[in-house]
């Protein structure tokens, strides 16, 4: 076999507004992409470009929404505030770990959602701050 080729078993990808480049690292201790003010102890990711476009598209702040081919460092666990509370069985397998992730390359061509649905999503979380319901389990 010639050339090289890089062989994924499973790939992973975060959304954000962070400026990151290959190499660098997603670690826990940061606010959430969400309404969650406090630092979160795990750091979330998925396997569907759909779900890590949400977490782009919802992350806080003004930078461009960003989104990340990452591999995770250490083990990794079933993200329990889809697969408890929305989706039995994982179906959006979307996961968390306390390790860091590891940028490998930037996804630079993918589709948002409309903006209308990412205001009815904006504002569905809001109403669970509202009603005292933190959207993120930690």
């Amino acid at each position: 076999m010639s050339g090289s080729a890089t062989v994924f078993s499973q790939a992973y990808f975060h959304g954000t507004r962070a400026d990151l480049q290959p190499g660098d690292q997603i670690v826990v201790g940061f606010a959430s992409n969400f309404l969650t003010p406090n630092p979160l102890s795990w750091v979330y990711f998925s396997s569907t470009l759909d779900a890590a476009i949400w977490g782009a598209e919802l992350a806080a702040g003004t930078k461009p929404a960003r989104i990340y081919v990452v591999e995770p460092t250490g083990p990794i666990f079933d993200d329990p505030n889809v697969t408890d509370k929305k989706f039995p069985g994982n179906p959006t397998l979307s996961f968390r770990s306390r390790e860091p992730l590891r940028v490998i390359a930037e996804v630079t061509k993918w589709e948002g959602h409309s903006s209308d649905q990412v205001k009815e999503m904006k504002e569905g979380l809001a109403r669970l701050a509202v009603d005292g319901n933190q959207p993120i389990l930690d």
